[in-house]
């Protein structure tokens, strides 16, 4: 036998019964790029001011649990978590508030047609 050679190994059949990660086989967009946070907004979506405002006061207790334990380093990292989903918060807030705005604006106004002719017969 001769040892020099190298072996051809066939390479493995790629098994497509498991999820990807961006929902597709192949990327076709040119883009190859693989980001693990793209896993985050299946997770829970941070789109829900719900879920935001959970978020908020899930960080404020565990700033409140490390702070009764005495690890102040680990309360300022909580807390500055606390403060990112507040202020995110406030930004889907104010954005639910634009968009109600904007749907009443775009609303058409009644006129109130049959009280008018209701007065002028009278």
């Amino acid at each position: 036998m001769n040892n020099n050679r190298r072996r051809n190994f066939r390479q493995r059949q790629q098994k497509n019964n498991f999820r990807r990660r961006n929902g597709s086989l192949g990327s076709t967009n040119g883009s190859s790029f693989s980001n693990g946070n793209l896993n985050f907004n299946r997770n829970g979506s941070m789109t829900n001011p719900h879920n935001v405002e959970k978020t908020m006061q899930k960080f404020q207790q565990l700033a409140k649990d490390a702070q009764s334990s005495g690890d102040p380093v680990l309360v300022e990292n909580y807390l500055q978590h606390a403060d990112h989903y507040s202020r995110r918060l406030a930004e889907l807030n104010d954005r639910n508030k634009d968009n109600v705005n904007t749907n009443q604006n775009n609303k058409p106004v009644e006129t109130e047609s049959k009280d008018t002719t209701k007065d002028q017969n009278k």
